[in-house]
């Protein structure tokens, strides 16, 4: 069973949390043990995925941008640099999400 706690910074704490491995079997970002992330996703060393966020597909999360909330980004979306999708966002299709982007509420963002 998963010890290790971290802190999103989220204002509720050290929560249970994991590094996910990406596909080249490399160390990636922070993921929250309450969120989901398939196999076959990219998380950058930076990047965090927290509280019921879902990412699946062939989605990419990297620099230092973040998933939360019960947001999902799925197919092959890209969530890049200080982006944030949050809340009940959806990104997804070949949508990329960048720079210092916020994407929150019931948006649904298609590319």
């Amino acid at each position: 069973m998963n010890k290790l706690k971290h802190d999103f910074k989220n204002g509720k704490g050290p929560v249970f949390a994991h590094r996910h491995i990406n596909y080249d079997r490399k160390e990636g970002g922070w993921v929250a043990d309450s969120a989901s992330v398939a196999q076959a996703v990219f998380i950058g060393c930076y990047a965090k995925v927290y509280g019921e966020a879902q990412v699946y597909g062939e989605a990419q999360v990297y620099g230092y941008a973040r998933v939360s909330g019960k947001a999902c980004v799925y197919n092959e979306a890209q969530i890049a640099d200080n982006a944030l999708v949050h809340e009940d966002a959806r990104v997804f299709g070949e949508a990329m999400v960048s720079g210092h982007a916020r994407i929150s509420g019931g948006a649904h963002l298609y590319g």
